[in-house]
């Protein structure tokens, strides 16, 4: 008697036409916003010596939220003065003192914790869901963290002790101001540093904000020192002859630059750049559980991530079914004003980063990928961008190789594992990739493999400030978080 056979069904969806819609949901807590900020230097605010002044501009709606100083040469040399004059004083502090400052930043950002976020997302335009629930509590976890090793420095490698190395310099981007100011802040202090910090132009609003949160916790003067403005004030913060470490995260453009800029010296640098990760499903993975991953990997945050899954790797027995599900799942998702709560993508950062998405997004069109987008309504006014995904994607179209840092997905297929770690492989960067299997041996052969700093197993976009992060090739060198962000902030002794 032959074998029955099934017939796979397509992937289904719940139809309820227009029987529900969901109410607006707007965020309605105040951001605290001054209409101008000035520089933060040597514990007070500061005119900048330029008399110059630029716009602040929501994405959201394209209104001026605020003017930010402009800081020039003069500017960052009297903040780098500043953090010269206070590293002796705060490096000999005992770190259990050190640790004292750390634990009142985190705990203050806790009580100011609904302002920050709808200032973050007024800022940058991520929804107010994900400053609310991830990038506020993440900053002030990472404080916590760091504040717990301050006195245990000793301990991180047994039989050496770390000393601080100095004045630091440290540059953030636009796409999780307040995070990456976290990021880069906690662990130098932690170690004795002092610090010179520039916020990306387009999002200094919270971390001016941030900077009333270390005059209410007592910081003394000139430890932490922030100076706004563009490339030029960026320049002048990693040529400085003060600085004794640059931190930077951003692109891989700017961060070639800077390491060009100081080869020679004796300056210590950390670089986290782009990215082009690959999301790898194998047939026997949970593919719902893996959709949810790929939506959260690539549409979190815009897809203005430099770890985001922006090249999804499906096994070719399971690739139009795949297919069909994201589909689906796209056409859930709620696009439009980052305050209300039920937005799931918000505003896209700023015009030039919109005309950046929609020419790649064209030329994936241009060179044979076909692309879908869900039928949805964008707000009149701000910059927005529909999820995007491309499916019959090969390794040799732009959108396969270029990072994109927007709302669009690539799909590719395989067949093998090998030829899964080939096509992963086959990029100029190296920061993150993911993985979704039921086989903990091949999660272990993936793992070994992939040229990623960082490999998710049947997850996406997990944080832990006790977790380095960092990547390989074009996406830089050097770790953040972790007992390694720590030794990025110390020399040996």
């Amino acid at each position: 008697m032959p074998a029955k056979t099934s017939k796979r069904q397509p992937a289904r969806e719940l139809l309820f036409g227009n029987l529900w819609e969901y109410d607006p949901a707007p965020e309605t807590a105040s951001p605290q916003l001054q209409s101008r900020y000035q520089l933060f230097i040597d514990g007070k605010f500061t005119a900048p010596k330029t008399k110059k002044y630029f716009p602040s501009i929501s994405p959201r709606n394209e209104e001026t939220l605020a003017e930010i100083a402009l800081a020039g040469a003069a500017d960052v040399d009297a903040a780098y003065a500043a953090a010269a004059k206070a590293f002796p004083a705060w490096s000999k502090l005992p770190g259990a003192e050190r640790g004292k400052y750390l634990y009142r930043i985190a705990r203050l950002l806790q009580d100011r914790a609904r302002e920050f976020a709808v200032a973050e997302t007024l800022d940058g335009g991520k929804p107010i869901k994900e400053s609310r629930d991830f990038d506020v509590p993440m900053a002030a976890a990472h404080f916590f963290y760091h504040a717990g090793w301050a006195d245990k420095l000793n301990s991180v490698t047994p039989g050496k002790t770390l000393a601080p190395l100095g004045v630091v310099g440290q540059i953030i981007p636009w796409n999780f101001p307040l995070l990456m100011l976290a990021w880069k802040l906690a662990p130098a202090l932690a170690c004795g540093n002092t610090v010179v910090l520039k916020p990306a132009e387009t999002t200094s609003i919270t971390c001016m904000k941030f900077a009333t949160l270390l005059l209410e916790a007592g910081l003394p003067p000139g430890v932490v020192n922030f100076v706004t403005g563009a490339g030029e004030t960026g320049v002048a913060v990693v040529n400085h002859p003060t600085a004794k470490k640059i931190a930077f995260t951003g692109s891989t453009v700017v961060g070639k630059s800077i390491q060009h800029a100081l080869a020679g010296t004796d300056k210590k640098l950390t670089l986290e750049l782009g990215g082009k990760a690959a999301n790898i499903v194998f047939e026997d993975a949970a593919i719902d559980q893996a959709v949810e991953g790929i939506i959260n990997g690539i549409f979190f945050n815009q897809g203005h991530v430099c770890c985001a899954g922006s090249r999804l790797l499906v096994q070719e027995s399971i690739a139009d079914r795949v297919l069909a599900k994201i589909k689906i799942r796209l056409r859930s998702l709620r696009v439009g004003d980052p305050l209300d709560k039920n937005t799931d993508i918000g505003a896209i950062n700023s015009q030039n980063q919109l005309e950046k998405i929609r020419e790649l997004v064209d030329a994936g069109v241009n060179e044979g990928a076909e692309l879908y987008q869900p039928a949805c309504s964008l707000p009149s006014k701000g910059f927005y961008y529909p999820p995007s995904i491309f499916s019959g994607v090969t390794l040799s179209q732009r959108i396969a190789r270029e990072e994109i840092f927007g709302p669009v997905l690539s799909i590719l297929t395989f067949r093998t594992p090998e030829e899964a770690i080939e096509k992963a492989n086959n990029t100029a960067f190296g920061l993150s990739a993911g993985v979704w299997t039921d086989k903990g041996s091949l999660i272990l052969k993936m793992s070994t493999e992939l040229k990623a700093g960082v490999v998710w197993a049947n997850t996406y976009n997990k944080f832990d400030p006790t977790s380095p992060f960092g990547g390989f090739k074009e996406s830089g060198f050097g770790r953040e978080g972790g007992k390694q962000g720590l030794l990025e902030y110390a020399q040996l002794i």
